[in-house]
């Protein structure tokens, strides 16, 4: 039998497996500083894990003190939203359907508490087509595009809108 793994709340005891996976996946996501990192949790809608962080997701909403361009783009267009900054499955933990349950985790969270927006981005350059599959199954639609780090990165931005 194949039993799934809890999904639970990020703790401070977490940081440091965070930290560890997300820079091993920063070309995805963004390289992290601990100060950084512990910083975005503070501010964090919601944050979670899966086993002994076989999967992590962080997301803020339109309230939070953050200055990524992604996250000021969307706050620049919605009034309310809830943006997922990062998540990143391990390499050994892929195709046990982590990131689809974090998702699915989020948006029933999402829901209770209001909010009717999730908003992402996708690098388009460097290209992650399996990231845009996997969004596009999710629901979401795309809303836009930017180049952004003085022409180093370009991002395609998607939103799923909730029941309201």
């Amino acid at each position: 039998m194949n039993t799934l793994l809890p999904i639970s709340r990020v703790s401070p005891q977490d940081e440091p497996a965070i930290l560890a996976l997300n820079n091993t996946h920063a070309a995805e996501l963004s390289w992290l500083e601990p100060e950084r990192l512990s910083f975005l949790l503070g501010e964090a809608f919601y944050a979670r894990c899966i086993g002994a962080l076989e999967a992590f997701i962080m997301t803020l909403d339109q309230d939070a003190h953050y200055d990524s361009p992604n996250f000021l783009w969307f706050r620049e267009r919605y009034q309310r939203f809830v943006y997922v900054d990062r998540v990143v499955v391990a390499g050994e933990a892929r195709g046990r359907g982590h990131a689809r349950r974090l998702y699915q985790d989020l948006f029933d969270h999402t829901s209770r508490a209001g909010q009717t927006i999730i908003t992402c981005e996708v690098n388009t350059d460097p290209p992650n087509p399996a990231s845009d599959a996997f969004h596009a199954a999710l629901g979401f639609a795309e809303v836009g595009d930017a180049v952004i780090h003085g022409g180093k990165k370009a991002v395609r931005y998607y939103i799923r809108q909730l029941a309201g």
